[in-house]
């Protein structure tokens, strides 16, 4: 049974994770559109990264040879004198891998190069390049230099993209040849849990590599969670968790009192114990009494990529392509709408600020939730158009942020479980609002669908349905917003 490198990797941030890939395939969740997302972003960041090599030959799926092997079509590329390979595949003692890029120095030398889109070396690109090189050397090379090719965050698109200002790369020879007896030893562990008939413990203290939450999210899906269960617990950690299957605590109400909980976690349990709310007054009034009207509750969509799209746009920045704005010119006013949605294959900045700038008025508060992100989206699009940047900085000056006093403490609810995303908020403050009736249920998808549509032109068939969609979404956000606040008035 041939071990893949993805396989190993598996086995690295869970033992069981490598056995249900093997053998029960049904208790992995499939690939979702998210996901995929990113694994196509990372496929268009790699295009441009290979052209800093020099041209070499492409093997990989994508040059499919039905009667030859892709291990054997790059045995023979390199036996023919090919001094670069573009995804070619190597095999030894039953392991596998698929490298981005490997470069002949001489003989049997050769450097190993692993395109990442992400914007620095992270330490699973370590043990990736290290299981690359073990299997490497059984194939009879020496691996003298390895490197990670990954996205340089700083690069501003000027025209066309520039792939050597876009990429950094980064030698990591010495880290990657420190985790060789490490990683042969690894490798014979995963081998055994591979030809194994039984699973190994599937408990999440034993993930690694900061996959504990990942894990634990697989591993509740196939385990009965009764109410009040130590998994509602919000921010579980691998220590905590463990300590918990150790004493046999299953429940919240059965954590000893001396236990060390997190500051928010403390206010859940103690909200679990009353059964209701706890709810500080003073300073959520005195929060409230900030406000001054018109009150403008804003949310942004926003669009981001590792290769951008348009001039003077930076790899996963975020910039709006579409906003939602409720305003309430006084308490007895009756509740407006304003929005701007961006339908065009263009820069969507300036047409977005011009009908931002109409919408909202010179003074009263701008109210958010996690306001950090819209005051980044504002300061981005403030450098984009300069002569919008009084504006932004005027807006920023004054936005509020509505998640403050569940971040805060002061409003704690149980089936918060720690968590003040307004998607966690909303379905116990107002029950009567769901996001579950839209076809757009969240910003990530919102986000994908529309670069899809608008800028990749596809679903055109749909693009007007796809459009009211969007809308829909992002105007639920900030109704959201203004029946929390009401919530909070009391």
């Amino acid at each position: 049974m041939l071990l893949s490198k993805s396989e190993y990797m598996l086995y690295l941030k869970h033992p069981a994770w490598l056995w249900y890939k093997k053998y029960e395939k049904n208790k992995l969740p499939e690939v979702s559109e998210a996901d995929q997302a990113l694994f196509d972003a990372g496929n268009v960041f790699e295009r441009y990264a290979e052209e800093l090599f020099p041209k070499g030959m492409h093997l990989g799926f994508s040059n499919f040879d039905e009667y030859t092997s892709l291990a054997d079509r790059t045995a023979r590329a390199l036996h023919d004198g090919e001094k670069n390979i573009y995804q070619g595949r190597f095999e030894a003692d039953g392991l596998t891998f698929i490298c981005d890029v490997l470069q002949v120095i001489d003989g049997n030398r050769i450097d190993l190069t692993e395109i990442k889109a992400t914007t620095k070396v992270k330490p699973e690109h370590i043990y990736d390049l290290a299981f690359q090189m073990v299997v490497l050397e059984k194939c009879g090379y020496e691996v003298r230099d390895v490197f990670v090719a990954h996205v340089d965050n700083g690069y501003v698109r000027d025209g066309d993209i520039d792939p050597e200002k876009m990429t950094r790369i980064t030698d990591v020879t010495k880290k990657v040849k420190s985790k060789k007896q490490e990683t042969i030893d690894n490798i014979e562990a995963a081998l055994v849990v591979a030809n194994s008939p039984h699973c190994p413990d599937p408990s999440p203290t034993y993930a690694n590599l900061g996959s504990f939450s990942e894990w634990l999210n697989i591993y509740k899906q196939h385990i009965t969670i009764e109410d009040g269960s130590i998994f509602e617990l919000g921010g579980l950690n691998a220590k905590q968790l463990g300590f918990f299957e150790e004493q046999g605590i299953t429940k919240l109400l059965d954590i000893p009192n001396d236990f060390e909980l997190k500051p928010k976690q403390i206010l859940q349990l103690e909200a679990a114990k009353l059964d209701k709310p706890i709810i500080h007054s003073e300073p959520i009034k005195q929060f409230l009494d900030g406000l001054q009207y018109p009150l403008y509750f804003l949310d942004y969509e926003t669009m981001g990529a590792v290769v951008p799209f348009f001039d003077g746009h930076q790899p996963y920045k975020q910039y709006p392509f579409q906003y939602s704005l409720h305003i309430l010119d006084s308490p007895e006013a009756e509740l407006r709408h304003a929005e701007y949605l961006h339908t065009e294959n263009s820069n969507p900045i300036e047409a977005l600020s011009k009908q931002l700038r109409h919408d909202i008025g010179e003074n009263g508060s701008v109210i958010t939730w996690n306001m950090g992100f819209e005051k980044g989206c504002n300061d981005l699009m403030a450098t984009l158009l300069p002569e919008y940047a009084e504006f932004y900085q005027n807006l920023n000056e004054r936005i509020v942020d509505l998640g403050m006093p569940f971040a805060k403490g002061w409003y704690t609810h149980k089936d918060f479980r720690t968590s003040w995303s307004i998607k966690n908020i909303l379905p116990v403050l107002v029950p009567e609002l769901s996001y579950k009736d839209l076809e757009i249920q969240d910003g990530t998808a919102a986000q994908r669908t529309w670069m899809h549509t608008v800028l990749d032109g596809k679903n055109q068939e749909l693009k007007d349905q796809i459009m009211s969609d969007l809308v829909e979404y992002c105007k639920l956000d900030t109704l959201a917003m203004v029946e929390i606040w009401r919530v909070l008035h009391g």
